[in-house]
């Protein structure tokens, strides 16, 4: 008989993972990105040139450039948010970690205990959601419109938190392309996000993760730039811009919290080649990578919505995103997201339900999210093809009537 390991579990694990059996037909869901997109070409060029380069630094543990990692990356990188974010830092405020995901918990770790409460926007990041319910922690949701999370709403859950005796721990937000919704937040909602973080004494967790996929190249300023009193820790990543599975994400934080992550931080160092090839490519070819993908993704989502309009009509809520890899889509009320979601995969088509992206259940029972940065054109229209059956199957929508494309 097989050791039995059951007993020997801590009872705060959570539910065991379900074995891979292959993606399905249709995949919209996950954070992926266009494989035709990838520039194979410039990072093997990049791979080569770097590695006759400096290839010898792999013999030691953070290649020469400390445990902040690579020092060309996060030259690289103190460049690049100056002149695309307006932020003031330099290679020394700057940890590169293992995707923004390792980020995420390096500050959950700093910061957060048992019992703490943090605001988040209502809906949000499952992988953050997730986090929080893990840490036992209360995320606050805060709704949001076509303009991103709701300064008023914001205003009105600090002081009843106030009144509660309550300090959240910090504000965690997600203000350009914001996932699931893509709505960007503008910099007068930055700067009273600002304003009422430094009257109710609490900092700022900015998730940028999707902040190079603004369709007209042009973003708002980071909070991180705004902020006055340096109480806003900037997370960014790579894997939207180049490549998800490189796995290379950055954190921008005052010393008093670096300090902390890097001695949580006991990976020996986030994987050394890859931020070598990154630092190698992005230097010379990052500013016009970022243009062409972003064209191909927003091809991609024009496809969608017309299959949308096309195979819905009007049954299908949603607005044109103004970048990113996701379409936060609204169904009749009578549509239950998690059930779609099952009888869809049987029929080979992945989605996202909404209520895994939401601290309200209910707000986002007939929501879904839709990933269309991965599967091709001809795949999306099929995709959505066959997502439209299981939804006429299994909830009466949509009617044949009501399928005509919305103007």
């Amino acid at each position: 008989m097989p050791f039995d390991f059951t007993p020997l579990f801590p009872a705060s694990l959570p539910p065991p993972a379900v074995r891979w059996a292959g993606a399905p037909k249709y995949n919209f869901v996950g954070g992926n990105n266009d494989p035709g997109e990838v520039p194979l070409d410039g990072l093997m060029a990049a791979a080569q040139s770097v590695l006759q380069r400096e290839g010898r630094t792999l013999a030691t543990y953070g290649l020469n450039s400390g445990p902040q990692g690579y020092r060309p990356l996060r030259d690289f990188l103190s460049t690049k948010l100056k002149r695309d974010a307006g932020m003031t830092c330099s290679a020394d405020d700057i940890l590169i970690v293992s995707g923004s995901l390792q980020a995420l918990d390096l500050v959950n770790s700093a910061l957060l205990a048992r019992g703490d409460t943090v605001i988040v926007e209502k809906d949000n990041y499952q992988g953050s959601l997730n986090r929080f319910t893990r840490l036992g922690v209360t995320a606050v949701g805060i709704p949001l419109d076509k303009g991103g999370m709701r300064m008023d709403a914001l205003e009105a859950a600090l002081q009843d938190l106030k009144a509660r005796g309550v300090t959240p721990k910090f504000i965690y937000t997600i203000p350009t392309v914001q996932n699931p919704t893509a709505t960007i937040l503008d910099e007068s909602r930055r700067a009273r996000l600002l304003e009422l973080a430094d009257a109710y004494d609490v900092p700022i967790v900015e998730d940028d993760c999707y902040a190079d996929l603004v369709w007209s190249g042009e973003r708002p300023r980071a909070i991180h730039a705004m902020s006055q009193s340096d109480n806003v820790i900037h997370i960014g990543s790579f894997s939207k811009s180049i490549a998800p599975a490189l796995r290379v994400g950055f954190v921008v934080a005052p010393w008093a919290v670096m300090s902390r992550m890097l001695a949580l931080k006991t990976d020996a160092g986030s994987g050394a080649l890859e931020q070598m090839v990154l630092a190698e490519y992005c230097a010379a070819h990052f500013g016009t990578h970022v243009p062409a993908l972003r064209k191909g993704l927003r091809k991609k989502v024009e496809t969608l919505m017309e299959a949308l309009n096309e195979q819905f009509g009007t049954a299908a809520e949603f607005d044109d995103p103004k970048g990113g890899i996701f379409l936060w889509v609204k169904l009749p009320d009578n549509v239950d997201s998690l059930k779609l979601y099952q009888a869809a995969l049987k029929e080979g088509v992945a989605i996202n339900p909404g209520p895994e992206w939401s601290v309200d259940k209910d707000h986002s029972k007939s929501r879904i999210r839709i990933c269309f940065a991965s599967p091709s054109h001809q795949d999306i229209r099929e995709g959505i093809a066959v997502l439209a059956d299981v939804c006429r199957r299994e909830f009466g929508v949509p009617t044949r009537s009501s399928n005509v494309a919305k103007a």
